[in-house]
């Protein structure tokens, strides 16, 4: 730094080796600069100081969800994280997500998350598949019916929620708020006809019924989805389900245009051309127009 003595910060890395089978936590020390992420520091580290640290990203701009980790005790997306809001006389402590095994120093094992993600079936179903494979128009949806899902749909899965949740840790059978939110964003859906199911599915001690709404999903998620708010819900649907009281139905495919839009083909102005010149290489040339820029 220019007339000014350079700032250091301390990572305090927790790291892991199956090989070994060996936890410890190992200190780098990073020349700290302004709008600096946790990975930026991990990327410094991984590039300059110890390519044995291992840690997994990739979009960097809070997109992906891969770059989850806890930081200062605290789940957190490592890109979005800037050190200088967290640091703690300049010192950062990065480990793994809680709750998952531990696949090496920060990376962590997903399957868990992906499989009861796949469970609660994040996808539109409807009784008759041709009515979704070869669909002739869209489903019918309002704006109001759009909104009601919109904010449980950003979920990225980066699996903060999970690592947060005191059930998730101590319960191997719980769904989680991830699953259970991605459950609700469906079964809410009216463009879906699998409701009953996936009720069936998180009506229970091991579902929406195990949360102890803590709300701590809600407090670290990055992207505002408010899987303890999903949950509640979820619970109210099921008990009115339960009595006979909640009832779904799921909308239609739009009606076919009354006039079957037009198709239009491409076509040259063949009649514009030098005489012997090919219409595809016309086509593909570059457009050039003798404009004056002063006058535009």
């Amino acid at each position: 730094m220019t007339g000014e003595e350079r700032r250091e910060l301390v990572l305090r890395v927790h790291r892991y080796s199956p090989e070994e089978r060996r936890s410890w936590i190992q200190e780098y020390r990073v020349p700290l600069y302004r709008g600096m992420t946790v990975l930026d520091a991990l990327l410094y580290i991984k590039q300059r100081l110890d390519p044995t640290l291992v840690f997994r990203y990739s979009c960097r701009m809070g997109t992906c969800g891969s770059c989850g980790v806890l930081v200062n005790g605290e789940p957190q997306l490592a890109c979005q994280t800037q050190v200088a809001s967290i640091a703690k006389d300049n010192v950062v402590e990065v480990g793994p997500l809680p709750g998952y095994p531990v696949v090496r120093d920060l990376v962590i094992d997903m399957t868990r998350v992906f499989e009861n993600h796949r469970r609660v079936k994040p996808y539109i179903v409807r009784r008759d598949p041709r009515e979704v494979e070869e669909a002739p128009r869209e489903f019918l949806m309002t704006p109001e019916q759009h909104l009601e899902i919109y904010q449980f749909s950003l979920c990225i899965m980066c699996g903060l929620c999970n690592a947060a949740c005191p059930v998730y840790h101590a319960n191997p059978r719980y769904l989680g708020p991830q699953a259970l939110t991605q459950a609700y964003r469906f079964i809410v859906d009216v463009r879906d006809e699998a409701a009953e199911e996936r009720i069936a599915l998180v009506a229970n001690p091991d579902g929406c019924f195990g949360c102890h709404f803590a709300a701590s999903c809600s407090a670290v998620c990055p992207k505002a989805v408010d899987p303890a708010g999903a949950i509640q819900r979820l619970r109210s649907i099921a008990i009115r389900a339960s009595l006979g009281l909640w009832r779904k139905r799921a909308s239609k495919v739009a009606p076919p245009l009354e006039k079957p839009l037009r198709r239009v083909e491409a076509s040259y102005p063949t009649g514009n051309l030098v005489e012997g010149a090919d219409p595809e290489e016309e086509a593909a040339r570059p457009v050039q127009l003798d404009i004056d820029p002063e006058e535009l």
